[in-house]
């Protein structure tokens, strides 16, 4: 393959309140119940390491609160919210 890294638009609009509140909530909540799941199936199969995966729980559980914040500013102030999210995913030989 030419090129190892592929960008792709994950999110991009502008979106009301409640639905900027949905979208970042929900992709979030994914992400965070991925963590859990994936530290429960490595610990429970393999005995690995969870460090990296409760690290990013907490980060992702700050995000979400943060998010909230956010949103809770923005309800006050009849704004809409515009979101842009690409990914990069990266080809790495195993």
């Amino acid at each position: 393959m030419d090129n190892h890294n592929k960008t792709f638009t994950l999110i991009d609009g502008t979106f009301s309140v409640e639905d900027a509140d949905q979208i970042l909530t929900a992709l979030l909540n994914y992400k965070i119940d991925y963590h859990n799941r994936e530290d429960f199936s490595k610990h429970v199969r393999f005995n690995r390491d969870i460090e990296h995966s409760k690290k990013r729980i907490q980060e992702l559980t700050a995000t979400k609160e943060a998010v909230k914040n956010l949103i809770a500013e923005t309800e006050s102030n009849k704004f809409n919210l515009v979101i842009n999210s690409t990914i990069t995913v990266r080809l790495e030989e195993a």
